[in-house]
């Protein structure tokens, strides 16, 4: 911290719907960033994270000291809503009333939002009890409403980080424009999904909307052995990182794939992660006839999937929707060329033609002219990839990313 800043009276509370996560490492790196800045931070989550996500040792670490709201007893959850039911009686009914305003139509999520209230007093409690001052949240999701309920109850100032499309769609878009207007500040990773944000709430309200990107360890990137050049003629290594989830388009991946290979284009694909679309794309590669140049790697942990990407010549995104994703800065980072869509948040990390090539979202046959031409020329995927090098640093260093959080929670002069 610089003599300009002061650090917060007290700790800050970070609440995800499940901390750690594999898929939600950059919001680990921004609390270790802010924590190397002389900022104390405390971890709440509403679920605890599975054995297979704490297989790093500073996940299980982090695990350890998080205060999982889910995995509080029965007589623990009773006995704090009988804490908070006598420690402020209006305050317990007030928020109440604002668990079951704050909802979308139906009986299913009139009960949704009682889960939610309680959720939220036992948070309160945990809260009190560690000395939190101000809550913040990641991602505008449910776990959103139990922070801001918790919040309203214990007199907190809230804030929170947007991400992506999905908190603009239903359910939680419907939601959005409540919690924005009761945050204090309001986080977006990115423009476009600052301007989704600003839609949605009246003018009066843009002004506590800032940017703030998700960021990547350079220390940790510079580490990575490469694979070296691509020599023309060999194979493409592509790599594709992400939930095998409808919205993630990898169905249309492997159209673009298989017309590459169908032009005589040696190219071989790695799917980096898991999810409920695997037994469906597993049988789109086979009838696409290309099984023997796809290979489906399972979710893997952070240092794995970096270095998934570090051996590849080329990283494809076919997503639908996104924020600004981070695998699209650490494969920058490590100097390789990469394709993605034209979509959210994406035109402001990659610029096309100059550290990479976009499409129109959905345009396979665009995807696989582009593939075929990463693959015919080496030199223009190699400017790309020193190109995308010096786009991400230094704006999306994580020490760089988090100076407007350092800023706002040191109460810079």
């Amino acid at each position: 911290m610089t003599s300009a800043d002061k650090a917060p009276e007290g700790p800050i509370g970070y609440l995800v719907s499940q901390y750690p996560a594999t898929s939600h490492t950059f919001i680990r790196r921004e609390i270790d960033a802010l924590r190397r800045r002389g900022i104390e931070i405390r971890t709440f989550s509403v679920r605890r994270p599975h054995a297979d996500e704490l297989v790093a040792d500073h996940d299980a670490r982090e695990a350890e000291a998080t205060f999982y709201i889910l995995s509080q007893s029965v007589p623990a959850m009773i006995g704090a809503q009988v804490w908070g039911l006598f420690a402020s009686p209006g305050r317990y009914l007030s928020t109440l009333a604002l668990a079951l305003r704050h909802r979308v139509p139906g009986l299913r999520a009139f009960f949704w939002s009682l889960f939610h209230f309680v959720e939220a007093i036992v948070l309160a409690r945990a809260l009190s009890r560690a000395g939190i001052e101000r809550l913040h949240n990641h991602f505008a999701n449910s776990g959103a409403a139990v922070g801001m309920l918790a919040a309203h109850f214990a007199g907190l100032r809230w804030s929170m980080t947007l991400h992506g499309i999905s908190e603009t769609d239903y359910p939680a878009g419907l939601l959005l424009g409540d919690k924005i207007r009761r945050a204090e500040r309001v986080f977006c990773v990115s423009m476009f999904g600052r301007a989704q944000a600003m839609r949605l709430v009246e003018p009066s309200h843009w002004g506590k909307m800032s940017i703030v990107r998700c960021g990547i360890e350079s220390v940790t990137v510079e580490g990575m052995q490469r694979s070296p050049g691509r020599v023309a003629g060999i194979s493409l290594e592509v790599v594709c990182v992400g939930r095998l989830s409808p919205e993630k388009g990898h169905a249309g991946l492997i159209e673009a794939v298989a017309a590459a290979r169908a032009k005589g284009r040696d190219v071989k694909l790695t799917l980096v992660g898991d999810g409920p679309d695997l037994a469906a794309l597993q049988a789109a590669v086979a009838n696409a006839g290309i099984a023997d140049a796809v290979r489906f790697a399972g979710r893997l942990d952070e240092r794995s999937t970096l270095e998934a990407v570090a051996a590849s010549d080329l990283l494809v995104s076919a997503s639908f929707m996104e924020g600004l994703p981070v695998v699209l800065m650490e494969a920058m980072a490590l100097g390789k060329p990469v394709v993605a869509p034209r979509v959210a948040g994406v035109p402001e990390l990659v610029d096309d033609k100059v550290s990479g090539l976009l499409f129109a979202p959905s345009d396979w046959h665009s995807l696989g002219e582009l593939i075929v031409r990463v693959y015919d020329d080496t030199t223009t995927a190699a400017d790309m990839g020193s190109a995308g090098r010096r786009k991400v640093f230094p704006e999306f260093e994580i020490d760089t990313a988090v100076e407007p959080l350092v800023r706002y929670w040191s109460d810079v002069a």
